[in-house]
């Protein structure tokens, strides 16, 4: 059949027919939503609305009651601001409050995010790519022990690190909450699963055909590779210990060493102590405080957090 024929039968355009591809589908023949899945995708849309009021309900009340003073917390809407706004005055008082001790647990916060949470994720990151890459004697009963550790609770192990470090002499101080906040199992396996699929052995290999070291090629090639994970590790390690309140509260005792939730909570129990003068207003501006710092660590580091945890899946 010639070209001219076949341009002449109904339905078909000469040019569809030259460029060889079919007619568009039209738009009342393409398949339409089911009533099924119109009730699915209502049904997902109001569980993720509740879960969205769920999450932001508890930061709205913190917002409007942290402007407020100590009267107007007890007289005005609990979801809604009162006549007088007193955040900035609120904020004062906070710092000031105690000589100002809040600024030293905002400090102590800082020092166990900055030693605790950065060594986790930088022993976390040497030992995943090591186990992932390099094969050694026991090294599948290393990965149980690993797998067994993620499965105990972390208040499981607050009696024996309590033990332990009573008898090295170190509870009541900083190493008492740093050295057990450096350790993060989870971060091991997650770069041990990310460090697997992601670096190849021929890339390693032909590093070490061209002469580099272990170090060096951790450093200049590893490193770079795993940089989504180690960002992903680091938030994980960053919230835990800046939110971290069971293990300072057994290990320390002097408000001196205090981290930010610790405080917080001593803060507000003082309204239950014989002669305590009650703070709230203090206590929610302090916790709006302790909020911003972390929130706004989450909003920066995010898209490298879903990077992160999507990489594994696309390799």
């Amino acid at each position: 059949m010639s070209a001219i024929e076949s341009a002449a039968r109904p339905g078909k355009a000469p040019s569809q027919l030259a460029s060889g591809r079919m007619p568009a589908r039209p738009a009342s023949s393409r398949p339409k939503a089911t009533p099924r899945h119109k009730r699915a995708s209502l049904t997902l849309g109001l569980l993720m609305t509740f879960m969205m009021l769920y999450c932001l309900v508890p930061m709205w009340w913190l917002v409007v009651n942290s402007t407020k003073t100590m009267d107007s917390l007890y007289d005005s809407f609990a979801f809604w601001f009162s006549g007088e706004f007193a955040l900035f005055q609120n904020i004062v008082d906070t710092f000031s409050y105690q000589d100002g001790i809040f600024l030293r647990w905002l400090g102590n916060t800082l020092v166990y995010v900055v030693i605790g949470a950065g060594g986790a994720t930088l022993l976390a990151t040497l030992a995943g790519y090591g186990l992932a890459k390099y094969n050694f004697p026991g090294r599948r009963w290393v990965f149980a022990i690993i797998l067994g550790a993620m499965a105990i609770p972390a208040s499981a192990l607050a009696v024996p690190q309590f033990l332990l470090f009573s008898g090295l002499g170190l509870t009541n101080t900083p190493l008492s909450v740093i050295i057990p906040s450096m350790v993060s199992a989870f971060g091991l396996y997650l770069v041990w699963v990310y460090a697997k699929e992601a670096i190849p052995d021929e890339l390693l290999e032909a590093a070490r055909l061209d002469g580099a070291g272990e170090i060096r090629i951790f450093f200049v090639i590893s490193f770079r590779q795993l940089a989504p994970a180690l960002i992903t590790v680091l938030m994980f390690t960053v919230v835990a210990t800046w939110n971290n309140y069971f293990l300072p509260l057994i290990m320390l005792s002097d408000p001196q060493w205090y981290p930010l939730p610790v405080g917080l909570a001593q803060w507000a129990a003082q309204a239950t102590a014989i002669g305590g003068q009650a703070i709230p207003n203090l206590v929610i501006t302090g916790s709006l405080l302790t909020v911003i710092p972390i929130s706004a660590a989450f909003l920066y580091l995010q898209r490298y957090w879903q990077s992160g945890l999507t990489a594994g899946s696309v390799k």
